[in-house]
């Protein structure tokens, strides 16, 4: 009896021989998809990050400049260096100036939107690129005089 047990144990050891080996094949492409859909939150949340920066930084540029032609020239130059000094790459830039109240005490709003690549991640069905947009709001100096 002890034989015949002994015996069917070590084939039930034998037949699952391979078995990681076939698992291994059927989850990677799962586990390279959830890679590249890691890859794509994560460009996505960087380029968040960098174009709130750039905002905020060209809203400050704007808000030192002494005329509203200036400040959306400065606005728009201060976030295409913000951007390029971050290394993000935008397939298009938009800065757009608001400068209504563009008077001291008042305020200049700047909105910078970034269309990211997403392309370039093939097997995801992503679009081709996303856009991020973040708005800041700068305040003109009350004690200061604009022409």
């Amino acid at each position: 009896m002890t034989g015949s047990r002994t015996r069917r144990r070590e084939r039930l050891q034998r037949d699952e021989t391979g078995s990681v080996a076939a698992e291994l094949v059927l989850l990677t492409p799962l586990l390279i998809l959830l890679l590249l859909f890691v890859v794509a939150l994560g460009r996505l949340s960087g380029a968040r990050l960098e174009v709130d920066g750039a905002a905020a930084q060209a809203a400050r540029a704007a808000s030192i400049a002494r005329d509203p032609a200036t400040a959306v020239a400065m606005a728009t130059q201060t976030a295409t260096a913000a951007l390029g000094s971050d290394h993000v790459t935008c397939a298009q830039l938009t800065v757009s100036t608001n400068t209504a109240q563009f008077a001291p005490g008042g305020s200049v709003a700047v909105t910078v939107t970034c269309h990211v690549a997403l392309s370039d991640l093939t097997g995801l069905r992503l679009p081709a690129s996303e856009s991020v947009s973040s708005q800041a709001v700068a305040v003109i100096d009350t004690f200061r005089s604009v022409q």
